[in-house]
């Protein structure tokens, strides 16, 4: 169990806070590309408490900044995207996408404002259907993009999948790395004598109570959850936790699941998701239990419904289905389906619980059982890791050697009993990769 100093320390983000200076020495990802229009209106962003704009260019080109023009803090938000740059709209002072200032049309002798005064703007990429930034220290020289298998490339956003929650960010990302809560928040109620069993993740629904396999990674975490499976066969369960709060998640067998969670703090009270399958947009997404006559497990699904999007610095990916309504909770269907919760849809029963705990959870309260051993391990790493970060400057290895992180996947496997957890997932990825992967466990 952690103290009351240490979650204060893990759960705040603004600057100057333990985990929010170390969260900005990474690339972040802030939207999807195609929420940003060539000369289209400027997005209001909150990122790490911070306030920003997003715009696209003329050219194609992405600008993050501080939403505040330099020269008399007026929003850059009403603020024209045209020919190159965004134009103040109180004075007209113009900026292109670095922050260079282009243009001071009130001023009179512009020979005494040179260079005129820039925009605080971000360093900014873009992949895998994302614009990221780099809020952190390294500017002139920030380090690479993590070599994470769902964002590399040019991607289609249309695999990804934003959703606004109303928690801090660890008790979300902490959800996703809870191995054990699926058989009961999102399987519970299913009878698992009628089930499937050619798909290895019935026995998530079979045999509950898992052993939790974790190991430190150079890349952050890693678990496995294990189970008795067909005879003389373990099942094993993979996920990694990859600094600074990117999970990829088991959805399906380990050769088919190219997935990863972003848990992106808004601030210290909200969290935006960008869930990413790669299956999703070529329509070979994750099939689902399905009973022994063929028929699928009903309400497990997305079937997330968006509120309008609006303006406000948290105005996008907000469910309609939310705290309001009780997350459109059956009581009828939790008392005689099957269904634990009522919930339909895997992110409502995540968002419903874990909002459930109030926007910060005090965690001085928990009762931790061998259950959350991957739970402890992630906590831990994280504090150490940005303790080490403000005494002596010190990063984890994956910043700058981003190949670290690479062979790290979720899914599902199937190995001879007695198998090593580690060692069963290392031959299976270099079955799906057709070389050893660079994944071995931190001294």
């Amino acid at each position: 169990m952690i103290n009351a100093e240490e979650n204060e320390q893990l759960v705040r983000v603004g600057r100057g806070t333990l985990m929010g200076d170390f969260f900005r020495q990474f690339w972040l990802p802030v939207c999807l590309s195609s929420e940003l229009k060539a000369d289209g209106d400027p997005v209001r962003l909150m990122i790490l408490g911070e306030k920003l704009i997003g715009f696209r260019d003329t050219e194609g080109r992405v600008g993050i900044f501080d939403h505040r023009c330099p020269h008399r803090c007026a929003s850059l938000f009403f603020g024209r995207n045209e020919l190159g740059g965004i134009r103040c709209a109180y004075h007209g002072w113009k900026f292109d996408v670095t922050g260079k200032c282009l243009d001071q049309p009130n001023l009179e002798d512009k020979s005494k404002y040179p260079a005129g005064t820039p925009a605080y703007a971000y360093r900014v990429r873009e992949s895998g259907g994302l614009v990221f930034a780099y809020m952190g220290e390294r500017q002139e020289n920030p380090p690479e993009l993590p070599e994470l298998e769902a964002i590399m490339g040019d991607g289609d956003d249309r695999n990804i999948a934003l959703t606004h929650r109303d928690c801090n960010y660890m008790q979300a990302l902490e959800g996703d790395i809870d191995t054990s809560h699926l058989g009961f928040l999102h399987v519970g109620g299913i009878d698992g004598d009628k089930l499937d069993l050619s798909d290895p993740e019935a026995f998530t629904v079979t045999e509950k109570a898992p052993k939790i396999n974790v190991s430190v990674m150079p890349f952050g975490t890693m678990y496995s959850a294990q189970r008795n499976a067909y005879e003389g066969t373990e099942h094993h369960r993979f996920a990694s936790y990859i600094f600074p709060f990117w999970v990829t998640y088991p959805s399906g067998s380990l050769d088919e699941n190219v997935t990863a969670n972003a848990w992106v703090p808004i601030d210290d009270t909200s969290t935006m998701i960008f869930n990413i399958d790669l299956r999703r947009a070529s329509g070979g997404g994750k099939k689902g239990l399905r009973y022994k006559d063929g028929a699928p497990v009903d309400g497990l699904a997305r079937p997330l419904e968006y509120l309008p999007t609006t303006t406000d610095w948290k105005g996008r990916w907000r469910p309609v289905k939310d705290s309001s309504n009780d997350y459109g909770i059956d009581r009828e269907w939790q008392r005689n389906g099957d269904s634990y919760t009522g919930i339909v849809g895997v992110p409502l029963q995540d968002q419903a619980i874990q909002e459930s705990m109030d926007h910060v959870v005090d965690r001085t309260m928990e009762h931790l059982a061998a259950s959350d051993r991957m739970v402890i391990l992630t906590r831990r790493v994280m504090l150490d890791a940005a303790k080490a970060y403000r005494e002596t400057g010190q990063l984890p290895d994956v910043l700058d050697n981003p190949a670290l992180c690479r062979d790290a996947r979720g899914g599902d496997i199937v190995v001879p009993y007695g198998t090593d957890w580690l060692e069963g997932y290392e031959e299976k990825m270099a079955e799906i990769k057709g070389y050893s992967p660079t994944l071995h466990a931190a001294e």
